[in-house]
């Protein structure tokens, strides 16, 4: 199969042909007919994950069609339309047990564990504990952003963050995730405030039922590329009367992190959802104000398999509509320079990949 895979952390990723995968005898191989370019994938090719071994192939939200199982796989043949969650679970410890399956105890992760989906074909491991069936009306690019960004949002919002109609919800940062979560937020009944520097993704962010976008550009003062946190704060207070009673930190930073603590009014919720490696060291938190006003902080880390059908239900009756998020699909040549670009701020939407595009050199 062809695949996108890097030699060295950091080193331009190439296009070559490497071995097809075999399904274990609990899994099974994945023909990918769209992926999406995730940030995840950025810090995993710059070495912020201890399980990725090198050589390796990134890639971890997917959708596609069963092409291979193993011999102990029951409820999936050849020729079904899938996705799955970028965290497979075990299905056996204790977490899983509970129905906590994002946070296995065991879990394995395409593109990160093991060799992921910017390829023709990927391996999934516990294929009846991990692979979604897809409804027909499904498009593969719509469904290539459940896996990750629109199903982690839709967790982070509706379980951990327990929104509900009438509350202000903030969104610090608009990639993927963050206008998923606008998305998300809207269709709860919520007033969104959206945060970014970025007016393409504040455009998409309006578009998709924002009440209110805040250029964190504009607020920096003099000499300063962006604001400080406390100032994005003040104006995300000021918008919303007081503070949102949730707030999400969808991109994955310390300025985005604090921000969106500060964000918030007396005995709300902040939900991180970006990650935070511990190479880029630890954000220092404004613990003071977490007591003083009895804020909540969770995380956040994508969601089960099982609980799939909820949100599936919502796309098929037109309520949330992940395939919007889609601005631009590229061939698996492209891949390797787009990948290269998605620490920078987000131009709007989700990029995907569909390794059947005609690739363009």
């Amino acid at each position: 199969m062809r695949a996108v895979i890097f030699d060295e952390f950091g080193g331009r990723p190439e296009l070559r042909s490497v071995p097809d995968p075999v399904p274990s005898p609990t899994g099974a191989v994945i023909e990918v007919v769209s992926t999406g370019l995730c940030r995840s994938d950025w810090h995993g090719w710059q070495g912020h994950d201890p399980d990725i071994r090198l050589p390796h192939v990134p890639g971890h939200e997917f959708a596609g069609v069963v092409a291979a199982v193993g011999p102990a796989v029951q409820g999936w043949h050849p020729g079904d339309r899938v996705t799955v969650p970028f965290v497979c679970a075990c299905g056996a410890c204790p977490a899983c047990l509970g129905g906590n399956q994002q946070v296995c105890e065991r879990q394995t992760q395409p593109g990160f564990t093991h060799w992921g989906s910017y390829a023709e074909l990927v391996a999934v491991e516990h294929a009846d504990v991990n692979l979604v069936r897809l409804p027909e009306e499904l498009s593969f690019a719509g469904a290539a952003a459940l896996g990750c960004r629109f199903g982690t949002a839709f967790r982070a919002v509706v379980a951990q963050g327990r929104l509900t109609a009438g509350e202000w919800l903030a969104v610090h940062g608009c990639g993927g995730v963050g206008l998923s979560a606008v998305m998300i937020g809207v269709a709860c009944g919520a007033r969104v405030v959206a945060v970014d520097v970025s007016p393409a993704a504040l455009d998409l962010a309006h578009r998709f039922g924002a009440a209110a976008c805040l250029d964190a550009g504009t607020l920096a003062g003099p000499g300063a590329a962006v604001a400080e946190p406390s100032t994005v704060a003040g104006a995300v207070r000021e918008l919303t009367g007081g503070g949102a009673h949730l707030s999400l930190d969808a991109l994955g930073s310390a300025p985005t992190c604090v921000a969106s603590i500060e964000s918030l009014r007396r005995r709300g919720r902040h939900v991180q959802v970006g990650l935070l490696p511990a190479a880029n060291g630890h954000p220092a938190l404004p613990m003071e104000r977490v007591i003083a006003y009895e804020l909540e902080l969770r995380g956040s880390h994508g969601m089960a398999a099982h609980a799939y059908p909820e949100l599936l239900a919502l796309v098929g009756a037109g309520v949330l509509r992940p395939a919007e998020l889609v601005t631009q699909t590229l061939g698996l040549a492209e891949a390797p320079g787009a990948l290269a670009t998605l620490d920078r701020p987000p131009v709007g939407g989700i990029r995907l990949i569909r390794p059947d595009t005609a690739d363009q050199d």
